[in-house]
């Protein structure tokens, strides 16, 4: 089992405990659209570490922006293997072709 694997069986683990046990269940508590959000701001503080951080701060911001995209994708009910099917699928096409393939609202 990998670590994002793994990580994905902890958080849906702990989704299921009382929010003051559980900093993924406080999440889910508060529902998607505050996960999604939450998902923006490190998304933004990842872009923020990329321009201007240490290597470190781009990492320890990497990893909270994976943690809390795995938590909102578990929220939704995709899953990783959902995410790596959709990666297979694009693999060997052309990232200019498979984005001209989309519709407008996809892009």
């Amino acid at each position: 089992m990998n670590t994002l694997t793994r990580l994905e069986a902890v958080i849906a683990d702990r989704s299921s405990a009382k929010p003051d046990e559980s900093y993924v269940a406080k999440l889910n508590a508060k529902g998607v659209a505050a996960i999604a959000q939450k998902v923006g701001e490190e998304a933004t503080e990842t872009v923020i570490a990329a321009l201007t951080g240490a290597k470190g701060d781009l990492v320890g911001e990497s990893a909270d922006l994976i943690f809390h995209l795995l938590v909102l994708l578990q929220a939704r009910g995709v899953s990783l293997s959902d995410v790596f099917a959709e990666l297979d699928r694009r693999h060997g096409v052309s990232g200019l072709e498979e984005k001209a393939s989309r519709t407008p609202k996809e892009s």
